[in-house]
């Protein structure tokens, strides 16, 4: 491919995959180069308002886990969102032209590529559960809760008089001193 250049790239467009979209939905569309924190900042003032309801994520390629984590954030901060999740493949076309004059060959190179696509609904009001890739809003019950109730219960078992939560201390000479001094 060294002797050949890149002349034009161009994705296939194809609709959003879930059906009976509201008029006024949000489409996000991340690309491998797109900052976080600009996406999210949008994105959030529009399910901030009460007149959207519904917000799409895509992305392909490079920007799929860029996509996941936008919605990942999203669901955090807003809670109670219902999420449906498709994964397609979207072809692209790239057009390579040729650096040097070759006899009887074609001057261009057309590549087409399969690239992997998700798109990632997430809804206010409540979804068919019984349709693939549905997720239900999480419940307020986190991982941050788990570490602060397994922090409280270590203080509370170090407060007691006995063995430590950790076992019993032993010292550091080799097991054969251990058994000498028993």
């Amino acid at each position: 491919m060294e002797n050949f250049h890149k002349v034009r790239k161009t994705e296939e467009s194809s609709p959003l995959p879930f059906g009976d979209l509201p008029s006024n939905v949000v489409e996000m569309r991340v690309k491998e180069g797109s900052k976080i924190r600009n996406l999210m900042g949008f994105a959030m003032s529009q399910m901030e308002s009460a007149e959207t309801r519904v917000i799409v994520f895509s992305g392909s390629g490079r920007a799929v886990t860029k996509t996941v984590t936008c919605v990942e954030i999203m669901k955090r901060r807003l809670g109670g969102l219902h999420q449906i999740t498709r994964l397609r493949y979207k072809t692209i076309q790239e057009v390579w032209q040729s650096k040097e004059k070759l006899d009887g060959a074609s001057d261009n190179l057309t590549v087409h590529k399969n690239m992997p696509s998700i798109c990632i609904l997430l809804s206010k009001d409540p979804l068919d559960p019984n349709e693939g890739g549905y997720q239900p809003p999480e419940s307020g019950y986190s991982l941050w809760d788990t570490l602060e109730e397994d922090t409280k219960e270590e203080e509370e078992e170090e407060e007691k008089p006995g063995l430590s939560p950790r076992g019993i201390k032993r010292g550091l000479g080799s097991p054969e001193k251990e058994k000498k001094k028993m």
